[in-house]
């Protein structure tokens, strides 16, 4: 949930670390800071509280120089928010400089253990670790690499990691070690980088070595060395990213996640060119996955956040397509409870990043289990993507908002194309995802009209509510989590049945509910609940589809076939929380508390 970027060789390192920390910045900004080796002008050490940008202003007029360097923006996890606790963290001599993505989950022990008398100067496992390495290298006489290592092998097996180490006496190297939390090592003629996100780096190189869990290291100006859990040598050749650097710009947009909503027609083009032929026939989803999924006897989705409420809607899809039941699992709570299996289960995870934690950790019993698996993710060299048996790409580019839209729209897609793949639908489905991206487009042009529906309904209001029926009430959880976590509108998205069952207790004059109204067969009984919150004082504002639309409703929907309307009634959810996210000057595309990416448990 962190960013870490580090550079060798560059001309002069701070520009890029700091151009790297701005991309980085949707992992983590309660802090940020920079470490770089200036050879014979000396170290430089700057780190700060708050957002990359006030990093860059506290470096300015420092005269800071080097050719290496490594830096890191946070987002907290031991200790709380200071420029203490910030990362790099120093050795108590000076020596090192470490940088740290995850949780050493038996710091406390380690630190009573090896670390008395040793004045710590944060709250943090981080610092632990570059104390270790440091007592270590003393004690023990050994290379920077051999205490690096033998810091690793004292931390748990819960312990998650992706650490970049500098030390001070050999300049240009930078060592890296990984387990659980993601870093690339870039190569290229001008420098060799490590990051944790590939986006961060793509103006030095597309080119990058993926570090495996338990791996080390040793990363020079013209080389890079790999080690595994013994310290034997390795090969791996580098893989190239085809990503210009200008996907990862806002670009004329004043926040990347208007952007990304805007990107949802290209996103929606740009998968069905991939997975169907001129023909509409399925292609690039392999034959043996289809196999695998028709020989199981149910389905189980598991993912966390906005990617399980898109497979809440996969869920529909799946059983009514195939006709093989399905069940979609929260996977924090599927890792260490995990319910009685059917005899052949199929898993599919589903995930934006590929390396969320809680996801990962589900993954990780399935495999011990011998239960055949599905990553569907948008970053496809992923731990998850490479540890499932098989994997399908959302294709959706880089999403840098914190809040996910495109993601979201992708997975559903994906789903909705593995399902017809897999079943028959008995739809034209290519065609109908044609009509589907024309009228989000449509949508997307009105989108001004969303701002007036923010102001009127959710201006100076603390909390509000969305409900619906079937796949309404699918995408009324992602519409509330939308709203709750950039507008902080404490916001509830439920299946509008269970209004009576005491939730209605909460309305109150003036307390928004905002109606999801697409589904036929349940239409009638919203517009009664819709009705039961108004004689109540509520202030309702009815998204309808257009073919069940009534005066007054507040938005109409353009009509597609109905199993694929959350596609459409989702965008108005991401826009009103947009608007309403700007009406009270706040940053849209980095909450309070959130990172992007869940690499942590």
């Amino acid at each position: 949930m962190c960013g870490i970027v580090g550079a060798t060789g560059l001309n002069q390192v701070l520009p890029s670390l700091l151009k790297g920390l701005e991309k980085l910045e949707y992992r983590g900004y309660d802090s940020a800071g920079v470490y770089v080796n200036g050879g014979d002008a000396g170290d430089f050490l700057v780190k700060e509280k708050g957002r990359v940008s006030m990093l860059e202003a506290a470096t300015k007029g420092k005269n800071i120089t080097g050719t290496a360097g490594i830096a890191h923006t946070r987002w907290a996890t031991h200790g709380g928010v200071s420029v203490e606790n910030a990362h790099p963290h120093m050795s108590e001599d000076g020596r090192f400089y470490l940088v740290h993505n995850g949780v050493i989950e038996n710091y406390d022990e380690l630190r009573d253990t090896y670390l008395q008398g040793v004045k710590l100067q944060s709250e943090t496992d981080t610092e632990v670790a570059v104390q270790l390495i440091d007592k270590f290298s003393k004690e023990d006489g050994v290379s920077t690499f051999d205490a690096l290592r033998k810091m690793i092998s004292l931390l748990d097996d819960n312990s998650a990691y992706g650490f970049l180490l500098m030390d001070r006496e050999t300049p240009t190297l930078m060592y890296a070690a990984k387990k659980k939390s993601p870093l690339l090592i870039g190569v290229s003629d001008q420098g060799n980088v490590v990051t944790s996100d590939a986006a961060a780096m793509l103006d030095v190189t597309q080119d990058f070595i993926e570090l495996m869990d338990g791996e080390v290291a040793i990363v020079d100006q013209n080389q890079v060395r790999l080690f595994d859990a013994q310290g034997q040598k390795l090969t791996r050749d580098a893989f190239h990213l085809d990503i210009n650097a200008s996907e990862t710009d806002k670009g004329v947009y004043p926040y990347y996640m208007l952007k990304e909503i805007d990107e949802q027609v290209i996103v929606a083009h740009t998968l069905s060119q991939h997975y169907f032929d001129d023909e509409a026939n399925i292609q690039n989803i392999d034959a043996s996955i289809i196999e695998a999924i028709q020989s199981s006897d149910r389905l189980y989705i598991v993912a966390a956040g906005t990617s399980y409420h898109a497979g809440l809607v996969g869920k529909r899809y799946f059983e009514q397509w195939t006709g093989i039941p399905t069940e979609v699992h929260i996977s924090s709570e599927f890792a260490y409870d995990q319910p009685l299996l059917s005899q052949k289960p199929f898993f599919i995870f589903l995930s934006q990043s590929g390396e969320t934690a809680d996801s990962r950790e589900v993954l990780d019993n399935v495999v011990k289990q011998g239960y055949p698996s599905l990553t569907i993710a948008n970053v496809m060299n992923s731990t998850l993507t490479r540890e499932a048996d098989f994997a399908l790409p959302l294709l959706a580019g880089p999403e840098i908002a914190v809040a996910s839209t495109k993601a979201y729209t992708a997975q559903i897609i994906v789903e909705a194309i593995l399902a017809h793949a897999v079943g028959q639908s008995g739809l034209d489905l290519k065609n109908e995802l044609a009509k589907v991206a024309v009228e989000m487009q449509v949508i997307i042009d009105q989108k001004e009209s969303f701002k007036d529906i923010a102001e009127q309904a959710l201006q100076n209001r603390r909390s509000a509510f969305y409900i619906g029926r079937g796949l309404d009430a699918a995408v009324a959880v992602e519409a509330a989590l939308k709203l709750k976590e950039i507008s902080y509108v404490q916001t509830e998205g439920f299946a509008a049945g269970e209004l009576k069952h005491g939730t209605i207790s909460l309305i109150e004059e003036n307390t928004p509910v905002l109606a999801l109204l697409t589904q036929s067969k349940t239409a009638g009984l919203v517009r009664g609940e819709i009705a039961q919150v108004a004689a109540r004082g509520a202030n309702t504002i009815v998204i309808a589809s257009k073919s069940l639309v009534k005066t007054g409703d507040a938005y109409i929907i353009p009509d597609v076939n109905e199993l694929l309307m959350p596609l459409l009634a989702v965008i108005p959810a991401q826009l009103i929380a947009y608007y309403a996210t700007l009406d009270r000057h706040l940053d849209v595309d980095r909450p309070r508390n959130l990172a992007k990416s869940v690499t942590v448990q």
